[in-house]
């Protein structure tokens, strides 16, 4: 992925108000339960260590707990997991966690090394040696290293695994932290190599610097030797855009330095600065996913677009040579447009090559394209697996053709193969069955919703299952962002789960991206409660079918997925029997107020405005009612998420536990928006969800 690439993306999905921050200055007054906002604040946790006692004294105290706990971090700690590596400069980088690296080493091979089943691995960076010699909680964030010797990189770390975190400036040759180099403080934001003396920041400058949504609203160059506050000005956005960040395309022959301004998800411009520090906007739409490859510009449309007197469709990929386009010309050649029942899961440019993947019916298919003196040519990817989800990522787009090709599936094991554009792919590493998958298949059934529309779903189960409702059952969801679900191998899930003897059951609701744009836009603001029908519906397919009954179905989700099964929770009660709420967004009348949530009012619209009218019908906070009946909920989140505020599981557990509702609650004290800070943690976190719901929908 290009720099240009992996910025935008984490332009998305951070956030920069501090975690432990006090509860907001503008708390709704007529909130009883507001006080659950102050994130540190001695009240409050006493609240949660009181929640998390009693959770663990009913959930985490049997025998079969510690089994099953010891069963998911025997997967999450196994030293046959496949090491995803990072080309860079003649190396093979990795990052790596396991039981005797806690929170993990940052290590390095040869591609003929890494060949051999079992590489020779040298450590370049060793975070648990670090936190001890630092007492720091240090979680690894990343590293940015500069071409073309890669003898210095700069490495970004999160204290226990928040959104925030620093950069500091590392010797990749000699394995040390340079003294005095570039080092950006606490916030969120980045810091990107131009140059040896020279980066690109953007993050906290102090008052004004930030945008609503607590990202940084300023870019800066800043030059070695200097103090961060005489870095000079390249971009200043406003403060009610998104993020703003500044990027250097490093590609050699064509280098160059750009400026991203996003105004809200899927909605930014992207400026070319030239040598004299002058910008030039790109023109294309906002809504375009732009990117850049060595001469040419692609646009990912989210929306119709009429150029020349000509339309191209929404979710179409279209490609130019980037000179001509500044220079006006707007001459395109269309490499994929969707159909019906097919959308552009991604793209992966390889020096000579772009290799798309496309979901069809939600199953993966490649193909390659080729520039050439007559336009594209399209060909088949040599040997591409005909099962399951393929990705695709280039090996080292400035200089080769090899592509990383993985292939995996609910019950399949993932294998990685490198495989060279038009060559047989050759499987480097297959990663171990940690569950008997043997006698259980996959099927892909389709409900309708209730307006018709036809929502695709996974059903994971044994061959001999009755169809007589009575089978354990976990429905998945997501539905939102334009983020596709498709099948994932989970050694815990397996064993937690399936090998149990429970069904599971992915969701492919309105508001994810597997149909493009246009299954994303279904449901966002007015229209969000089509992703809660498309989901209550496939519930009630699985009951028509016999699949299961409302008290052997349970939901579960996290995030804005959190969100989705707090809505099944509070519209939906009667067709579910348990319903896990994972690091929620629940009270949609304060989100626009805590940390990001500023930042997603372009998927769920602004609670401040007469918007209000229609969020407040999926607010699950203000939907509850304390005369209702509900299922059993469990409700899990983190003190160190400073993405999505814990406030929203604390406030909504609070409010149902004080009306006698069946309510199971717990904070991990650490790991940010992902749950936990190391695979100890997440092994507990998993293994108190899953003995949840056996506990609520019965079985072993």
């Amino acid at each position: 992925m290009s720099r240009l690439a992996s910025a935008c993306l984490l332009a998305g999905m951070m956030t920069a108000t501090p975690p432990g921050a006090a509860m907001a200055a503008d708390a709704d007054s007529s909130d009883r339960y507001a006080w659950l906002e102050d994130v540190t604040g001695d009240k409050p946790l006493t609240w949660v260590k009181e929640q998390n006692a009693k959770s663990e004294g009913r959930l985490a105290q049997t025998p079969a707990f510690a089994r099953m706990e010891a069963s998911i971090r025997e997967v999450l700690d196994s030293d046959a997991k496949i090491p995803a590596v990072q080309k860079i400069g003649d190396f093979y980088y990795n990052f790596w966690k396991d039981q005797q690296h806690e929170r993990g080493v940052w290590r390095r091979t040869t591609l003929a090394e890494y060949r051999k089943p079992v590489p020779q691995w040298e450590t370049v960076l060793d975070l648990d040696a670090l936190n001890k010699a630092e007492g720091e909680n240090w979680v690894w964030h990343g590293a940015d290293c500069l071409r073309p010797d890669y003898s210095r990189c700069l490495i970004a770390l999160s204290r226990g695994g928040a959104d925030a975190d620093v950069t500091r400036e590392f010797d990749l040759a000699n394995k040390t932290w340079i003294q005095d180099g570039f080092f950006r403080p606490e916030s969120k934001g980045g810091l990107g190599w131009i140059d040896r003396d020279s980066v690109f920041v953007y993050t906290d400058f102090g008052d004004g610097s930030m945008t609503t949504s607590g990202y940084p609203r300023v870019a800066k160059l800043w030059k070695r030797g200097t103090p961060l506050s005489a870095a000079t000005l390249v971009y200043e956005g406003q403060p009610d855009d998104m993020y703003i960040a500044a990027i250097h395309d490093d590609t050699p022959g064509f280098e160059r330095n750009l400026v991203s301004r996003t105004l809200a998800f899927y909605n930014n411009e992207l400026y070319l600065r030239t040598d004299d520090g002058k910008l030039a906007r790109i023109d294309a739409p906002n809504s375009a996913e732009k990117g850049l490859h060595r001469q040419w510009l692609s646009l990912e449309l989210r929306d119709p677009w009429t150029v020349d007197g000509k339309t191209y469709a929404a979710g179409s990929l279209l490609v130019a040579r980037f000179d001509d386009y500044l220079a006006g010309k707007r001459d395109f050649d269309v490499l994929f447009t969707p159909t019906d029942t097919t959308s552009l899961a991604g793209t992966a440019w390889t020096r000579n090559h772009v290799v798309l993947n496309v979901l069809d019916d939600v199953k993966n298919r490649l193909s390659v394209l080729t520039p050439g003196a007559d336009g594209w040519t399209t060909s088949p990817f040599v040997g591409a697996p005909a099962f399951g989800t393929l990705g695709v990522d280039a090996v080292d787009s400035n200089d080769s053709d090899a592509v990383w090709l993985t292939a995996t599936d609910y019950l399949t094991p993932t294998t990685l193969a490198l495989a060279d554009i038009g060559k047989e792919p050759e499987v480097l590493k297959t990663m171990p069955a940690f569950f008997n998958a043997e006698g259980k298949v996959i099927e892909q059934h389709f409900a309708n919703s209730k307006d018709g529309t036809r929502v695709p779903y996974f059903v994971v189960h044994d061959k001999a299952m009755k169809l007589d409702g009575s089978n354990p059952t976990l429905l998945y969801g997501y539905g939102g962002f334009e983020i596709s679900l498709t099948p994932n191998y989970s050694g815990g899930m397996g064993r937690a789960w399936l090998e149990k003897g429970g069904v599971y059951v992915v969701a492919n609701i309105r508001g994810g991206g597997e149909y493009g744009p246009r299954w994303h836009q279904a449901a966002l603001k007015q229209n969000r409660h089509k992703a809660y029908e498309d989901m209550a519906a496939v519930a009630q397919d699985l009951v028509k079918r016999k699949i299961t009954s409302a008290q052997r179905l349970g939901v579960q989700g996290g995030s804005n997925g959190g969100l989705l099964t707090g809505n099944m929770l509070t519209q939906y009660p009667e067709l579910f029997g348990a319903v896990v709420v994972q690091v929620p967004l629940l009270d949609m009348k304060r989100y626009s107020h805590l940390l990001a949530g500023a930042s997603w009012m372009a998927e769920y619209g602004n609670p401040d405005t007469a918007d209000w009218e229609f969020i407040k019908t999926f607010s699950p906070y203000h939907l509850f009612d304390a005369k209702k009946d509900y299922p059993p909920v469990l409700f899990t989140t983190s003190t160190r998420d400073d993405r999505v505020h814990p406030g929203h599981a604390r406030k909504m557990a609070a409010k149902m536990i004080d009306a006698g509702k069946d309510v199971t609650y717990y904070e991990n004290i650490e790991g940010g928006h992902g749950g936990a800070a190391n695979n100890a943690q997440a092994a507990h976190m998993q293994a108190l969800a899953y003995s949840f719901l056996w506990e609520r929908l019965g079985g072993k």
